[in-house]
């Protein structure tokens, strides 16, 4: 019945196609190609929360927006803090769900009323915590790399390395210490310890350098 109400919802909107369903997400992944841009993801599955399975799935790259009914402040959080784009209660609506997963898919911020709810509560500590992974990308990237570089050198897709940059700034905004400009983000960052002033320095591209010189003609 979920499922059913979820695909009828998102079928009312034009921009949007669900291209699969299923009670396994990996099942689900292999059996579309390309893979979807958005995932909605029950954050119960058989019978467990599954932060575990928004944590694999975000590393990879994917765009997970968590739909549960489960909306403790902690747990909404907690989803977040995996790696999750958004967070979607089941009782917020058709009007909601469409706008979190449009949002998602073009990697805009969009936050329900619930989630809303769980940021201004929250009262953690004002330093975000960031993931390995995110913090390679930030220190890469500031290094005057291009996101493509920093993709390359990471051996990942662009796309995660925007989802890293992106996820460092939520989390600063979350924390009421918002990082618009990279400059910001930057100036955040080494406040916090989280890159050091002298990791900072001017990536320079030898491609150019290996190329031959071209021969003027005599």
């Amino acid at each position: 019945m979920v499922v059913e109400g979820v695909r009828s919802w998102l079928a009312t909107e034009p921009r949007l196609a669900v291209v699969a369903t299923g009670e396994d997400p990996d099942t689900v992944l292999t059996s579309v190609d390309p893979p979807p841009d958005v995932i909605l993801l029950d954050l119960r599955l058989r019978g467990r929360m599954a932060l575990d399975k928004v944590a694999e799935l975000s590393a990879a790259g994917r765009r997970v927006v968590v739909y549960s009914e489960h909306t403790e402040p902690e747990t909404m959080l907690a989803a977040l803090d995996a790696g999750a784009v958004a967070f979607l209660a089941k009782h917020e609506g058709r009007e909601h769900c469409v706008e979190t997963v449009l949002a998602a898919a073009s990697d805009r911020g969009y936050v329900p009323p619930t989630l809303a709810g769980a940021f201004v509560g929250d009262r953690r500590s004002d330093r975000p915590v960031l993931s390995d992974q995110e913090r390679e990308a930030l220190l890469l990237w500031f290094q005057s790399m291009s996101k493509a570089s920093v993709a390359r050198r990471m051996r990942i897709s662009e796309h995660t390395v925007k989802q890293y940059v992106d996820r460092a700034r939520i989390k600063y905004a979350r924390a009421g210490r918002p990082a618009a400009t990279k400059a910001a983000l930057l100036a955040r960052a080494i406040e916090d310890g989280l890159v050091r002033a002298e990791e900072i320095g001017n990536y320079r591209s030898h491609a150019a350098s290996e190329r031959p010189t071209p021969q003027r003609p005599s």
